[in-house]
């Protein structure tokens, strides 16, 4: 049994068990967790080969869902919501499937992903692994992360806590990005697994109630990287004429489109907590 790293932010009321993006880690939710706790019994959980959790070889969808009800067991959470921003969101979804006695319902925060053949998806997918386990300076976390972060808004408290959180910390002062790169491609590709089916025929067998959240905002481009602008806005505009008609057909998917960027735990905390604190509010009471 692997266990994975939880931060129990303690509350009372429904449980709620938030997970992270790609390369962040469960710190990215301490603001909005602190506002959840209000109402809610709230944990975070590391996602294996991120922050404090350890790795897993393969990375896949089953193994991740298979470790965090694992790692729920130990902390005593026999049902919850799952809410998960980007890669967490997608793994929401995944478990809500594999456990529907166990998960009352899921919330995806700007969770979709394209299928390997989807235009552009390959320079999506360089970026994305160009990052991954690379060694960068001790100034890395103040002089790249946090004025990256202030042009959304965000904090800088806020975002070096998230960032530090998010990496390891070598002898000398030195940064390794996490997750490392052989986990980063066994990732990428059970994205793009998932990618290929489509939004419509991914979320078939996910039948307890859902609430999917996009991005009302793009990022901003980031130098060098221009062309990603137009390639996230044709993307999310697919997906979202996807959730449009879902929704129409099934009574158990709630669509909401939420006034800031991809990075929305962080940027906007209080309105994630506002969001999930309403939908859970309107849940069918546990019979």
């Amino acid at each position: 049994m692997t266990l994975l790293h939880v931060h129990d932010y303690g509350g009372d009321g429904p449980q709620l068990v938030l997970l992270h993006g790609f390369s962040r880690s469960l710190a990215d939710w301490d603001a909005a967790a602190t506002l959840l706790t209000a109402g809610h019994r709230v944990l975070s959980v590391d996602l294996p080969g991120h922050g404090r959790s350890p790795d897993v070889s393969p990375w896949t969808m089953p193994t991740v869902v298979w470790h965090i009800a694992d790692t729920l067991d130990a902390h005593a959470v026999p049902e919850a919501v799952l809410v998960g921003h980007s890669l967490g969101g997608m793994v929401a979804v995944e478990y809500a499937r594999a456990n529907p006695d166990r998960a009352r319902a899921a919330v995806n925060l700007d969770g979709f992903w394209w299928g390997r053949g989807y235009p552009g998806a390959d320079r999506v997918g360089e970026a994305l692994l160009a990052s991954s386990g690379a060694i960068a300076p001790p100034e890395y976390i103040e002089e790249k992360v946090v004025n990256d972060s202030a042009r959304l808004g965000i904090p800088a408290d806020r975002a070096e806590a998230a960032a530090r959180a998010a990496a390891r910390l070598l002898p000398g002062g030195k940064w390794q990005t996490l997750p490392e790169r052989a986990t980063a491609l066994e990732i990428r590709d059970e994205l793009h697994k998932l990618g290929a089916l489509g939004v419509t025929t991914w979320l078939e067998g996910a039948d307890c109630p859902l609430l999917l959240v996009q991005a009302g905002r793009r990022l901003p481009p980031a130098p060098g990287m221009e062309w990603f602008d137009d390639f996230s806005t044709r993307f999310a505009q697919e997906v979202s004429d996807e959730l449009a008609a879902l929704s129409r057909i099934r009574p158990t998917i709630t669509v909401n489109r939420l006034d800031a960027t991809h990075a929305m735990n962080l940027e906007a905390p209080e309105a994630v907590a506002a969001l999930v604190a309403d939908f859970v509010r309107e849940l069918p009471q546990p019979s």
